[in-house]
């Protein structure tokens, strides 16, 4: 699994070293008890100080300290639980995997290695901790594909009328930019603490009707894990809007704010932030063919390469590639079609397939190279541009609702393992 982290992280951990680093560790306590584990001060203090510098590095505004300070905790004792569930079912990350995955992290920053550990270090950031917290981030990822995403399954059918809703409402192109107020209820609630929670999920309507700033309350009181990024849900088609909120999505105008809408997680406020159109997929798709000389014991890649060069030779020479693919190639599906690949869209191919394929004039010839396979001859037969529209939308289709699903059943997940969990808190005892 690949993970971006843009410059936003970046400039939110250098954004800390306007706090003081150095904790008083005379003072520090324990702050929460997670089954087994602790929570303590300084941690939660660590911790403040980089979604402070994130926050303010995206212009939401800060709630109060202390409800900062309680959402930031609540975050932590939900990582806590989770990777307490990954080592109970035996997933670890080796240190080559952490290693490229920082080296990825690096690389996006537009930075090497070496300087990316030099500003964190610069800046007061212990790098072993940081290298720490990168390993639980794959850890708890790797958790959640096989505790949710695997099992998570898309029949045609769902596709089919995924597209269908798209097309009868007349907004199949249409994209919406959604943020996102979650006020929670435990797993089984008592009506005392389902009235409690209206009553707050209420008032929070009020003000934001009243035109308090949407991420700012968020921030201040949304339990949805996209509380600390202003309730950002991001561009969403139709169809990868949860199903909960779709029926008031489809008749709100930008700008607009949802009434309350209650579900068995609890009330959820949503904001149509905006509105926009995508376009057609218009894509180059190459038809070639080619010959294949694997490597096994008799034969050696220089085998290979010369086997192939002769056969070059000769086909420059006057002889057909489609007969001498029939009998000599060892792709033995291609071969029977005399080398013939069809035609394929971008993606298809192994990269340095593509690669060299892509550098090819139409009826050019390439010279011999290597891939996972083995050696290959590879001649352009011709290019075409394809719309690949409808291919297009049924992936994207198949993707939405496999991460409506997957969001849906990774809050229901989450709020049973915290209900599970025995969490003490301890943060306002001194």
């Amino acid at each position: 699994m690949k993970f971006h982290y843009t410059r936003l992280l970046l400039a939110g951990l250098l954004a800390c070293q306007t706090f003081n680093l150095l904790a008083e560790v005379a003072l520090d306590r324990i702050v929460a008890v997670v089954e087994n584990d602790i929570i303590m001060q300084s941690e939660l203090e660590t911790k403040l100080r980089t979604v402070v510098g994130q926050m303010q590095q995206q212009g939401i505004q800060l709630p109060s300290s202390s409800v900062l300070e309680t959402q930031v905790l609540e975050r932590m004792i939900l990582i806590i639980i989770q990777l307490q569930r990954a080592e109970e079912t035996g997933i670890r990350v080796d240190d080559e995997t952490l290693n490229r995955t920082i080296s990825n992290i690096a690389a996006e920053n537009k930075v090497s290695l070496s300087q990316f550990r030099d500003i964190l270090e610069k800046d007061g950031f212990n790098y072993e901790q940081f290298r720490e917290n990168i390993r639980n981030e794959i850890i708890i990822s790797r958790l959640r594909q096989r505790q949710v995403d695997n099992r998570i399954s898309i029949s045609s059918k769902e596709i089919d009328n995924a597209l269908s809703n798209m097309e009868f409402q007349g907004k199949t192109e249409t994209e919406y930019l959604l943020s996102h107020i979650l006020i929670s209820l435990p797993e089984a609630p008592t009506p005392d603490e389902e009235e409690q929670a209206r009553l707050v999920a209420t008032k929070v309507l009020e003000d934001l009707k009243a035109g308090q700033d949407f991420a700012m309350m968020a921030s201040t009181y949304s339990d949805g894990q996209r509380a600390l990024e202003g309730g950002d849900l991001g561009w969403r088609k139709k169809n990868e809007i949860p199903t909960l909120f779709s029926t008031q999505i489809a008749s709100m105008e930008k700008g607009d704010i949802s009434d309350l809408i209650k579900s068995s997680s609890g009330f959820h406020i949503v904001k149509l932030a905006d509105v926009r159109s995508s376009e057609k997929h218009i894509i180059t798709q190459t038809n070639a063919r080619h010959i294949l000389i694997k490597l096994d014991e008799l034969t050696t890649a220089d085998d290979a390469r010369v086997r192939l060069d002769q056969l070059k030779t000769r086909i420059e020479g006057g002889d057909d590639f489609e007969v001498l693919a029939k009998s000599h190639s060892d792709d033995t599906v291609s071969a029977a079609d005399g080398g013939n690949l069809g035609w394929s869209s971008p993606g298809r191919m192994v990269p340095k397939f593509e690669e060299v394929m892509d550098q090819l004039e139409i009826g050019e010839i390439s010279q011999p190279f290597d891939t996972q396979f083995g050696w290959h001859l590879l001649q352009v037969l011709d290019r075409r541009e394809h719309d690949d529209t409808e291919n297009v939308r049924r992936t994207k289709a198949s993707e939405a609702i496999r991460r409506r699903k997957s969001e849906e059943a990774h809050q229901n997940w989450l709020r049973h393992l915290r209900d599970e969990a025995y969490v003490e808190y301890r943060l306002n005892e001194y």
